[in-house]
C-alpha cells in the first residue's frame, strides 16, 4: 500500500483494525476507478468523509469518529501527495534509515525484526521479485519504534524534572554523590534534546538521588532528656521519619517498575510470574514492598529468564532444521532471523517463535499451508494488538485458543469475529483516551491559574501539568503509556486538592497573624533548610518506627508548603490601619501540642497553621515564643521537647491573669 494510503491506517488503526481499514480503502478506490497505490489527496479526503466515517461509528460515537478523520483531513492538507510518497516502493532507503535511527535499540523485538526484513527485502530485490510488502512491513515496525521512542521521551522527560528539583534541594550538601548526579542529569538532558533514551543513566540518578534525599531527611535529630538513661538520646524526628519511610517507598516503586520494564517480556510469556509480579504492586500500595523484596524478585525473574532461553534457542534450532527441508518464504526467513538476533543478544523471542511454530505446523499439514500460515499470522496480529487495548486480551484469550485449536484440525477459520470483539474494546479505549484528555485539559488550566503562588505543592503540580501536556500530544498509546498516562493525571489531580487546601489554610493564617509576623516566620524556616544542609551525614541505615498514623480530614499541609504559599496570600492591613476591636472582653482560649498534633482546643485552621510553627521552633531549640496580631495575643511554652501549651487572648494582662500560671507550669 502507498505511504499516502498508510495515513488513514496509522492514525485510526487503535480505532479499526488496520486490515480492515486497508480493505475499506482499497474497495472505496476500485468503486471510484482507481487503485490504492495510485490515490490522490482528493479521493482518500473523499473515502474518508465517507466510507471510513461510516465504519468508525460502529465502534465509536460519531462525534469522537468525526474528530478522528477531521484529524487525518489535517494531516493530509499539511503534508503535499510528493512529500507523502517518497519511492519506497522500489527502494530500501527509508527502511535503512529507520533501522540507523533506531540500531541503538537493539534489544527492541520490533529492531531485531526490521534487521530481518531488510535482509530479507534486499536478497528480494536482487532476484527481481515484488518487495512492496516488505518495505510496507518494515514502515510498519518503523511507526511502531517511533510511537515507543515518543512515549520514552515523555517519560525520560518527566524523570529529568524531578531529578532537576531534587537537586536542587540536596546541591547544598556537596560531595562526591552531589557531584556524580549533577553529571547524570546533564547526560540525561543533552540525550532528551538529541531525543535520544538513556534508561541506564535514569536508573543511576534515580539511586543517587534516592540515597541523598534520605540523608537529608536522616539529619532533622532531636536531643532528648531521658532519665532512665545516663545521657541524651539521639532520636529521629517523627516528622523526618515518616518522609524518610514515604522515600523508601516511592524508591521501592521505582525500583518495581523498573524490574516490570525489563522483564516485560518474560512476564507477557509467564502469565503465573504476572500473577506474583501483580501480587508485589499490591505489597506497595499497602505501603509495605521494601527494597530487598523487589531486588529477590529481580533476582528470581532473571534465573527464570535464564532457563526461558535455554528453552527457546533449542526450540529454534529444532525449527531451523524441520523448515529448512522445505522452500523457506520470505516470512519464514524474516521470523527466523529476527528470532536468531533477539535471542543472540539475550532477548526473548516468544512471538517469532509462536509464528515459526505455526509456519511449520501448517507445513506439514500440506494441505492449505498458505492459507492455514496466513490465518496464524492474522491471529498473532489480533493477539499483539489486543495488548495495548485494555481488557481486549482477556476478551480474546479463549476465541483465540478455539480458533488455533480448529485450525490444528484443519478447519476453516473467520477471524471477523476476533477483529469485532478486538474493535469494540478499541471504542471503549478511544473515549478513555477522550477522558483522559479532557482531565488533562482541565489540570493544565486549574494549574495555569495558581501557577504564581509560590510552594513545593505547586512546583511539583507544575511538573506534572508539562507532562500531562506532553502525554497529550501522543498519538496512539501503547498499554504502559496509557498506564503512565491515568496515574499522572490521579498524582495531579491529588496534587490540586492539596493546593485548594493548603491556599485556603494561607488565608486563613495570614488574617489571623499579618504579614509582618509571616515575614518572621519565613525567616525561621530559611535558617532550619540551611542547618539541615550543613549537617547532613553521609547516607546510612537505620532502624525506623513509623510513628502512629493519624487519618486526616483534609490534604496534609506541610510548614513547608503552606508558607510558601502564604507569600501569595491575600495580606490583612496592619494593626494601625484597622479599626479598634469594639467587641466585649473575651476569655482566654488554650490548646496543647504534642509533636504537630493538637492534643487540646479548638481545631482551627489558624491553629493547624500554628502547629506547624510549633514543630519548627522544637526543632530550632526554641522554649518560649510570643506573638500578636491585630486582635489578639499569642504565648507559647514548652518544657519538654515537642509539647507546647498555647494561649490567646485580647491583651497581654488578660492573657497572663486568664493563663499565666498555666502556661508557666501547668497548672491552672
Amino acid at each position: 500500500m502507498a505511504t499516502l494510503g498508510r495515513l488513514p491506517v496509522k492514525m485510526l488503526g487503535d480505532l479499526v483494525s488496520p486490515r480492515a481499514l486497508e480493505r475499506i480503502l482499497q474497495d472505496a478506490a476500485q468503486a471510484r476507478g482507481g487503485q490504492l497505490d495510485t490515490i490522490d489527496p482528493g479521493m482518500l479526503e473523499d473515502i474518508l468523509k465517507k466510507e471510513v466515517f461510516k465504519r468508525l461509528q460502529l465502534s465509536v460515537p460519531a462525534p469522537l469518529a468525526k474528530k478522528r478523520v477531521s484529524e487525518v483531513l489535517n494531516e493530509l492538507l499539511k503534508s503535499t501527495q510528493e512529500r507523502l510518497l517518497p519511492n519506497q516502493l522500489s527502494s530500501l532507503l527509508g527502511l535503512e534509515e529507520g533501522a540507523r535511527r533506531f540500531s541503538l535499540y537493539f534489544d527492541w523485538p520490533e529492531t531485531q525484526r526490521l534487521r530481518g526484513v531488510l535482509s530479507v527485502a534486499r536478497q528480494e530485490e536482487k532476484e527481481g521479485r515484488d518487495i512492496s510488502a516488505l518495505v510496507q512491513e518494515g514502515q510498519n515496525l518503523i511507526d511502531t519504534m517511533d510511537r515507543r521512542l515518543q512515549e520514552g521521551l515523555v517519560e525520560q522527560g518527566q524523570d529529568l524534572a524531578e531529578l532537576r528539583a531534587t537537586f536542587a534541594r540536596v546541591q547544598g550538601m556537596g560531595g562526591k554523590d552531589v557531584r556524580r548526579l549533577e553529571t547524570l542529569i546533564g547526560q540525561i538532558d543533552e540525550a532528551q534534546k538529541q531525543a535520544t533514551l538513556l534508561p541506564g543513566e535514569v536508573e543511576r540518578a534515580r539511586n543517587l538521588t534516592f540515597n541523598l534525599r534520605k540523608a537529608l531527611e536522616s539529619s532533622v535529630v532531636q536531643t532528648v532528656e531521658n532519665p532512665a538513661l545516663p545521657t541524651s538520646a539521639t532520636i529521629l524526628d517523627p516528622d523526618a521519619q515518616a518522609r524518610v519511610l514515604a522515600l523508601e517507598q516511592e524508591h521501592a516503586a521505582q525500583q518495581l517498575a523498573s524490574v516490570e520494564r525489563e522483564f516485560a517480556a518474560l512476564l507477557q510469556a509467564r502469565p503465573e510470574l504476572r500473577e506474583r509480579h501483580e501480587g508485589l504492586r499490591a505489597l506497595h500500595q499497602a505501603a509495605q514492598l521494601t527494597e530487598d523484596v523487589v531486588t529477590g524478585w529481580r533476582e528470581d525473574l532473571k534465573a527464570e529468564r535464564d532457563r526461558l532461553l535455554a528453552e527457546q534457542r533449542a526450540q529454534l534450532a529444532r525449527l531451523e532444521t524441520e523448515l529448512s527441508q522445505g522452500q523457506a518464504g520470505a516470512d519464514t526467513r524474516i521470523a527466523l532471523d529476527s528470532a536468531r538476533h533477539l535471542l543472540d543478544s539475550g532477548s526473548l523471542a516468544t512471538d517469532e517463535l509462536q509464528e515459526l511454530q505455526a509456519m511449520q505446523t501448517a507445513l506439514s499439514a500440506g494441505v492449505n499451508a498458505r492459507a492455514q500460515i496466513e490465518t496464524q499470522r492474522e491471529l498473532l496480529d489480533i493477539e499483539r494488538s489486543a495488548r495495548d487495548v485494555p481488557g481486549a486480551s482477556a476478551d480474546l484469550a479463549p476465541l483465540l485458543a478455539d480458533a488455533r485449536a480448529a485450525l490444528a484440525r484443519g478447519e476453516a477459520v473467520d477471524a471477523g469475529l476476533l477483529w469485532s470483539v478486538l474493535e469494540r474494546r478499541m471504542g471503549a479505549a478511544a473515549q478513555e483516551r477522550e477522558d483522559f484528555d479532557a482531565r488533562a485539559d482541565r489540570v493544565v488550566q486549574e494549574y495555569d491559574t495558581v501557577r504564581h503562588l509560590a510552594g513545593e505543592t505547586t512546583q511539583r503540580l507544575g511538573r506534572l501539568a508539562d507532562t500531562l501536556r506532553a502525554q497529550r500530544r501522543l498519538g496512539q498509546l501503547s498499554a504502559q503509556a496509557r498506564e503512565r498516562y491515568a496515574q499522572t493525571l490521579t498524582d495531579a489531580e491529588a496534587l490540586l486538592t492539596e493546593a485548594h487546601a493548603e491556599y485556603r489554610a494561607a488565608q486563613e493564617v495570614t488574617s489571623t497573624f499579618g504579614q509582618d509576623a509571616l515575614s518572621g516566620l519565613l525567616d525561621v524556616f530559611d535558617f532550619e533548610e540551611n542547618s539541615l544542609l550543613a549537617a547532613s551525614p553521609e547516607p546510612s541505615s537505620f532502624p525506623l518506627t513509623p510513628p502512629t498514623p493519624v487519618a486526616p480530614t483534609t490534604p496534609a499541609v506541610t510548614p513547608a508548603s503552606l508558607f510558601d504559599t502564604l507569600l501569595s496570600a491575600p495580606v490583612t492591613p496592619p494593626p494601625s490601619e484597622m479599626p479598634a476591636p469594639t467587641a466585649p472582653t473575651e476569655s482566654a482560649e488554650t490548646w496543647t501540642f504534642e509533636g504537630s498534633q493538637i492534643r487540646q482546643g479548638a481545631h482551627t485552621l489558624a491553629a493547624q497553621g500554628l502547629a506547624t510553627l510549633l514543630t519548627q521552633a522544637t526543632a530550632l531549640g526554641l522554649h518560649r515564643l510570643d506573638m500578636g496580631d491585630a486582635t489578639h495575643v499569642w504565648s507559647a511554652r514548652s518544657t519538654v521537647p515537642g509539647e507546647w501549651r498555647v494561649g490567646r487572648a485580647q491583651n497581654w494582662t488578660d492573657l497572663d491573669e486568664q493563663v499565666g500560671a498555666w502556661l508557666d507550669t501547668g497548672m491552672p
